[in-house]
């Protein structure tokens, strides 16, 4: 049977507004994020985070964070890549009681993991289009930190 590998893709950094809190819906608590800015960087690509995206959250009954993302990065060489994923976060009530006071936390105490799907024109990038990867986040005061690796 074989066994799965990754590579590296690029870590991204993100600044994100305070949450917008929409109320308590049938789905569940529904908060939306929205991206001040930011940067990327890894061994095939880098540039920055455009700010205007954002993150449609929803806070499930079972307190699992359900993560919507819709982002556009921009390389260092103008092309740009529109970035969406899901995802979930949850952990502790200690550690989930941290995060939202803004206080730091390790991202081996909690889980966050995304899936990040691209789509650009730029011929560059092309290679983008057809990958699957994976992103384990760690939660900081004002913003994320994704490691993103592509599924091989």
């Amino acid at each position: 049977m074989d066994h799965l590998k990754s590579e590296f893709l690029f870590e991204m950094s993100a600044e994100i507004e305070p949450l917008q809190p929409v109320g308590a819906t049938p789905a569940g608590k529904r908060y939306i994020a929205y991206v001040r800015g930011g940067t990327f960087e890894g061994p095939r690509l880098k540039g920055r985070v455009l700010p205007g995206g954002g993150d449609w959250v929803l806070v499930r009954s079972d307190r699992v964070f359900q993560l919507d993302v819709r982002i556009t990065l921009e390389t260092d060489d103008g092309a740009l890549i529109y970035t969406t994923y899901r995802g979930a976060r949850h952990g502790s009530a200690d550690v989930m009681r941290r995060i939202a006071a803004g206080e730091p936390v390790r991202a081996d105490e909690y889980y966050f993991r995304t899936t990040p799907y691209f789509e650009t024109g730029a011929d560059t990038y092309a290679w983008l289009n057809g990958i699957v990867s994976v992103g384990i986040g760690q939660d900081r005061p004002g913003g994320v930190t994704y490691r993103v690796h592509q599924i091989l």
